[in-house]
């Protein structure tokens, strides 16, 4: 058999997509990031005509080069809030207005085979976006965080995906340097609040592209 882990990814991303039209999602599969931002742009974008979007931080986001394709897009309105030219304050007033848009694009940190979205933040933007507010939310979703179910979700957020985003944002967290969660009091702490997105609502309200490739953290 050619390329047998792009397959057996394949037949578990099958297996996730049908769990999440279980539960209300409405589900795409790409390739790759390159065909995510294809799908999302020939398939997602015209069918929902949103005006106005803005999105949460996601470096699968990132990958897919929907950032700049979207930013420059002159008929749409865009809330960035990641231009790092604003102060911190600014910033953080367009992540309430973020809230307000007709599409809120992100990632998760983790989806369940079960067809759950799990996800930890610090600010709980990115989370609040995606349980309420805008009109409609993407989630881009590489293979690598398919996990089997919520404790093993809970598991990797802890022990991997919190410990390599305090390294690159560069806090001063105990996680940074053990490389694993310690249940810090730190002020730079990004670990406050967790979501358990079990279902679409309104239904397909959440749109989930799952790309088989690694991707984010």
């Amino acid at each position: 058999m050619k390329e047998p882990i792009r397959n057996y990814w394949q037949i578990r991303m099958n297996d996730v997509k049908k769990a999440l039209e279980q539960n209300n999602f409405e589900v795409y599969l790409a390739d790759s990031a390159a065909k995510a931002k294809e799908v999302v742009q020939g398939e997602i974008l015209p069918k929902i005509g949103a005006k106005s979007v803005s999105w949460g931080g996601s470096i699968t986001f990132m990958a897919t080069g929907l950032y700049g394709a979207i930013k420059d897009d002159p008929n749409m309105e865009v809330l960035d809030v990641f231009d790092k030219n604003l102060p911190r304050e600014e910033t953080l007033e367009l992540r309430r207005q973020a809230l307000l848009v007709d599409l809120y694009i992100t990632g998760t940190n983790a989806v369940t085979e079960a067809g759950q979205l799990v996800n930890l933040d610090m600010y709980g933007n990115r989370i609040a976006g995606i349980t309420f507010g805008p009109n409609h939310v993407l989630i881009l979703v590489g293979r690598n965080k398919i996990v089997a179910d919520i404790e093993e979700a809970v598991s990797r957020i802890k022990n991997y995906t919190a410990p390599v985003n305090a390294m690159r944002l560069d806090k001063k967290t105990p996680c940074v340097k053990s490389a694993y969660c310690e249940e810090c009091k730190s002020p730079d702490r990004i670990c406050n609040t967790w979501t358990i997105t079990e279902k679409s609502f309104p239904k397909g309200r959440v749109k989930v592209v799952l790309i088989n490739e690694d991707l984010g953290f």
